[in-house]
């Protein structure tokens, strides 16, 4: 397709109409809400980009995504970094990047593979499905603007996706990286799978109903730098009004409970547990709704800022782009909230497919 029709299809929407027609025919629950609520130029006072953020308008946007099993999130305090995160010497993405394809978790080989949504009946670019994990291999390492909660500052605080777990006591070391591969981030390990005990890394499920990821790496594309901070200050606004409580760091976990090291009795039990865990964090399920919202280092794609990607204890990982403080307010009732994909917006994702259900939301 030319550049002047690639555009004139994004105009009269004739993109997003089959985007819509192909996520619906892969199970994959759709919104017909406007992505916008405001007029344009907008005049309810919402934060803009300058004149000058150039935002890649004629690519295809749906299918953007690489294929990846795990997302890992590192604990750094910062919201920029090295423009190679897992080059820089002595980090733990580094560590943890040396690693990939490398050991195999340690099993015994008794468990048996844990409930995993199921299977994308159609095929879409750029989504992805947790069933698949063993052969899509690629884990991703991101830094994180999350502080570690641990004593020792010298040992992180870990986030995987799409397992929602939080890992703590992480030493910034190859051994430290190879135990985190093995009890967590591994792809030979299904989603949901309970860590084995007697290892000093302490897992807990994250204590929110849905975490954002917004891309802030300003040494890979001041666009993502530009943009992370009004829209981070837009979905506080946004979801503040809608009753949720806001987070931007990591809270300690160990003030809800043991850890999952500590649970107890057979396999099929330790993972029956760890899924009640995720349902009871859940917004349906949970007394309070809390979100945590982080800035992350590339997450690919750069050219399609603002980059969001919608995390939940389901294991489904929603990424946007194109993504403006106009678009905010939809993406919260539709998609957090209503469980609903905007597809004008939609790069791509895991676990979106939902045969039988109308939300993203629905267990």
């Amino acid at each position: 397709m030319s550049a002047f029709s690639r555009l004139k299809a994004y105009i009269t929407g004739e993109d997003a109409n089959k985007t819509a027609a192909d996520l619906q025919a892969a199970s994959i629950p759709v919104s017909e809400a406007e992505c916008r609520g405001c007029a344009n130029p907008c005049d309810e006072g919402h934060e803009e980009y300058p004149a000058k953020f150039d935002v890649d308008l004629e690519s295809e946007l749906l299918g953007s995504v690489k294929p990846y099993s795990r997302q890992v999130v590192i604990s750094t305090g910062k919201s920029d970094w090295p423009k190679e995160v897992t080059e820089a010497e002595g980090t733990l993405a580094a560590f943890l990047s040396s690693l990939s394809g490398g050991p195999k978790p340690a099993s015994d080989g008794s468990a048996s593979p844990p409930e995993v949504p199921a299977k994308v009946p159609v095929a879409v670019a750029g989504v992805f499905d947790s069933a698949d994990l063993a052969k899509i291999s690629k884990v991703t390492f991101l830094n994180g603007s999350h502080r570690t909660v641990c004593e020792d500052e010298q040992k992180e605080t870990v986030l995987v996706f799409p397992d929602y777990k939080v890992v703590t006591g992480v030493d910034r070391s190859p051994d430290g990286a190879e135990k985190l591969w093995r009890s967590t981030v591994s792809p030979d390990l299904h989603v949901r799978t309970p860590p084995a005990g007697g290892s000093e890394l302490k897992t807990w499920i994250l204590p929110y109903s849905c975490v954002i990821m917004l891309c802030s790496h300003k040494r890979r594309d001041n666009r993502c730098a530009i943009a992370a901070p009004k829209l981070e200050s837009t979905f506080m606004q946004v979801l503040e009004r809608e009753g949720w409580e806001v987070h931007t760091q990591v809270e300690d976990s160990s003030l809800s409970g043991p850890p999952l090291e500590e649970l107890t009795g057979t396999e099929e039990e330790k993972q029956a547990e760890v899924l009640r865990q995720l349902k009871n964090v859940d917004a349906e399920h949970s007394d309070a709704k809390r979100v945590l919202i982080l800035r992350n280092s590339h997450v690919g794609g750069h050219k399609f800022a603002g980059n969001v990607i919608i995390n939940t204890p389901r294991g489904v990982s929603v990424w946007y782009g194109r993504v403006t403080p106009h678009e905010v307010e939809a993406i919260v009732k539709e998609t957090i909230v209503g469980g609903k994909i905007l597809p004008p917006l939609l790069r791509g994702g895991l676990n979106l497919s939902c045969p039988g259900h109308a939300s993203l939301n629905d267990w």
